[in-house]
């Protein structure tokens, strides 16, 4: 995480309020899927939200993404209903599927693949 303190400190606010948005998501936006909010990048001037989602068990990722950004203004509208009070400028929100989980098993499935000779005692 980068960026200044204020950054940062409107950055966890940001994600907390959000995960709360879709843990509850009485508006029906995520369709029973399974949506982390891992990481969530503010613009030095907190105009600009970049928010990176975890979806686990979710076939269409990018079909997901979509309805997520079609319903993009009623959630930056739930995000300004809970941070009113703590906030002067509501973010706008730019979501992003979070690839370190797919990258992270990729990886280790190469790694597990490697084959490497046991080390030979020198003396």
């Amino acid at each position: 995480m980068s960026g200044t303190v204020r950054q940062q400190k409107f950055s966890r606010l940001v994600q907390k309020e959000l995960s709360d948005i879709f843990l509850r998501d009485k508006r029906g936006i995520l369709e029973n899927a399974f949506v982390t909010i891992t990481d969530v990048r503010i613009s030095p001037d907190l105009s600009v939200a970049r928010v990176y989602i975890s979806m686990m068990l979710v076939a269409d990722r990018p079909g997901m993404l979509d309805k997520i950004n079609v319903r993009k203004k009623e959630i930056r509208k739930a995000l300004g209903d809970k941070i009113r009070n703590q906030a002067r400028i509501i973010p706008e929100l730019i979501f992003y599927i979070d690839e370190v989980e797919e990258n992270a098993v990729r990886m280790d499935k190469l790694i597990e693949g490697l084959s490497i000779p046991p080390e030979k005692n020198k003396k």
